[in-house]
């Protein structure tokens, strides 16, 4: 199945490439109320050279659809020969592989776009490594959210929630990535001309406008795993391959140089390896590149996003600073330890060293 939807992908990367200039290339999605999947579908699109200069039609007129090069989130149609990007049709089931959640318009277009997008970015062939590993971390990070959000579905069950008696503690603003688009549709009273022409057009506006905000999300999460996430990994699979170095049972890795976002590739390397009761409780780097900075021990979070530790600092050293820290952990050179036990700090390598070992042991 993954090959199937490479080929897939492949074929309209070397179908856009053939069609040559910009000039007269139209997209073609819905006029009425807009959504961030066809807002970032069309903001997708166009930052590749073929659409660079494309005029968009917004209707739902299968006539001056038909005349459009792409479309994408109407027309009942999805079929990447003809560059039909619709996922309302009720046989529709397409995934991202690996992934289970249906695909909106905006999935659709990553799914077939989104290596040339990413390869343009980094100056690297679509089928390299550096691609299919972007490729992969864009989709779960960013666009699989639009494609949930736009199918309805929830991140939790809800059923199973309910059942657990777990309910919010409070109003995160209904503020997400579908909110980023959703809040520039009109408000139910905003006047509206009395031309239809112009009416549509003042409607194009805010959709551009709406595009261009979930575009500038997309490609600021694009440059981050690009320039920033992606030159880390290795950084982490050498880190990763020394930490029997510092602790016999792999509890504690070290970034000699300075830190780099590593969550996301420590898990993964874990996940690779299997590690089930050897995992990574402590993580230990500079606080700068300097050869006097002081050094930070982080515990592990359970997950990337979650608050809670694998194994958090002593609670004895939790709120402790200096002095006080030095007595009750028996190291020499602290600087703090968090109230919550998921972060310290210690003068020195040695100090922030042996901090983690004596955390291990407790």
């Amino acid at each position: 199945m993954l090959r199937y939807f490479t080929k897939m992908a492949e074929n309209a990367a070397k179908r856009l490439k053939t069609e040559g200039s910009s000039t007269g290339v139209k997209i073609g999605t819905h006029n009425g109320h807009f959504h961030a999947d066809e807002a970032l579908a069309v903001y997708m699109l166009r930052l590749l050279p073929t659409y660079a200069g494309s005029s968009l039609i917004r209707t739902r007129d299968p006539a001056q659809l038909e005349t459009c090069h792409t479309v994408v989130d109407v027309g009942g149609e999805y079929d990447a020969s003809r560059n039909r990007y619709d996922h309302h049709q009720r046989t529709f089931d397409t995934t991202f592989p690996g992934r289970p959640t249906k695909l909106s318009s905006a999935g659709l277009v990553f799914l077939h776009f989104g290596k040339p997008i990413i390869a343009q970015k980094i100056q690297k062939p679509e089928d390299s490594d550096e691609v299919g590993v972007l490729w992969n971390k864009l989709y779960e990070s960013f666009v699989e959210a639009l494609d949930a959000h736009d199918n309805g579905i929830s991140a939790y069950d809800p059923a199973a929630l309910e059942a657990a008696g777990i309910e919010k503690r409070f109003s995160t603003g209904a503020f997400g990535l579908g909110a980023v688009v959703g809040r520039l549709n009109p408000n139910w009273n905003d006047p509206i001309p009395s031309d239809p022409v112009e009416a549509q057009a003042e409607e194009d506006k805010k959709f551009l406008k709406a595009s261009a905000r979930i575009g500038e999300e997309f490609s600021h999460d694009l440059d981050y795993y690009a320039t920033a996430w992606l030159p880390a990994r290795s950084i982490v699979h050498e880190a990763y391959s020394k930490r029997f170095q510092y602790d016999p049972e792999g509890r504690i890795m070290v970034f000699d140089g300075q830190a780099v976002p590593w969550k996301d590739h420590l898990y993964t390397l874990e996940e690779q390896e299997g590690e089930t009761d050897k995992k990574v409780l402590y993580v230990l780097y500079p606080e700068k590149p300097v050869p006097d900075a002081k050094w930070r021990i982080q515990a592990v979070p359970v997950t990337k996003d979650s608050f809670q530790s694998r194994k958090a600092l002593p609670e004895p050293w939790r709120g402790a600073r200096d002095a006080q820290l030095d007595e009750v952990s028996g190291v020499p050179g602290g600087v703090f330890i968090h109230a919550s036990g998921f972060i310290g700090g210690n003068k020195t390598f040695d100090g922030a060293k042996a901090l983690a070992e004596k955390a291990c042991a407790f």
